[in-house]
């Protein structure tokens, strides 16, 4: 079984991926869009610039990490030949194009998730905006960084000054839910923000542009990278458990994240 290398090399390793599909997505976005299909409902696309950022990311692991695993939105899950898993087998966890509606319409906020985890969680990850130019990075044992500077989150003391970030579902019965939820939150908190990118939304929250985030149904690829960067930056990340809500409708899991003087009110309201 391979050594694991030292973080940082896990990390330079997965900022050369990102930057590699960033660099396919620059040279799609704003032009017609081609390829487009649908994944889980007709509101949830694929595009051929995501696929094209995958194949790209999935190079990039091909030539220097051969021997590790890889997970990825569009592929489904690759495992080396031989390798028999444990804690010192490494995965690569990655989202090539996290906004993809925002992509087709020409919104200029999307990003790219790569994250490497072992068997106790994310070693290392990486979320790139190619449109700000932004490079958003941490290690398990190292600070969350922006270009190289470290990440300083807002820390607001109450909720009522807390701008919080939020994700809606693709399934419109879900969604409905989650209108409830926003209209029972929103009197509560200075405002809500919408982005469409849930990797951004982590990597704004641990940044400070915005003080929380939550979401249900996030899948490991969009938050396994930007989830690290919060705890990184000293947030703290909690898991929401699934429900049933009263009408027989199954709420799936998720995530909530914000500092620790508010984040118990918080998951309060929208847990």
């Amino acid at each position: 079984m391979q050594t694991v290398p030292p973080e940082e090399k896990l990390l330079a390793v997965a900022e050369r991926a990102a930057r590699s599909a960033g660099a396919e997505l620059m040279e799609r976005f704003g032009r017609e869009p081609i390829g487009v299909r649908t994944k889980s409902t007709p509101t949830d696309p694929v595009s051929a610039a995501d696929l094209g950022a995958e194949r790209a990311i999935r190079s990039v692991l091909a030539a220097e990490r051969p021997g590790d695993g890889v997970l990825g939105e569009e592929g489904g899950e690759a495992s080396p030949a031989g390798a028999h898993g444990g804690d010192r087998q490494l995965r690569w966890v990655v989202d090539p194009l996290d906004g993809t509606v925002n992509f087709l319409y020409g919104i200029p906020h999307f990003a790219v998730s790569v994250a490497c985890e072992d068997g106790d969680g994310t070693l290392a990850g990486v979320v790139l905006d190619p449109v700000r130019n932004e490079c958003f990075k941490a290690t398990r044992s190292g600070p969350a960084l922006l270009d190289g500077e470290p990440l300083s989150p807002q820390r607001p003391e109450t909720l009522d000054r807390t701008l919080v970030a939020t994700g809606f579902a693709y399934e419109p019965e879900i969604r409905g839910l989650q209108g409830q939820v926003a209209a029972r939150l929103l009197p509560r908190v200075r405002d809500i923000r919408r982005g469409g990118a849930a990797a951004l939304d982590f990597c704004w929250c641990a940044s400070g542009r915005v003080d929380a985030y939550f979401e249900r149904g996030l899948r490991l690829w969009d938050f396994a990278a930007g989830a690290l960067l919060c705890t990184r930056a000293g947030l703290e990340v909690r898991r929401l458990p699934a429900k049933q809500a009263e009408d027989g409708i199954r709420l799936p899991d998720g995530l909530v994240v914000a500092a620790p003087a508010v984040i118990d009110e918080l998951e309060a309201l929208v847990g």
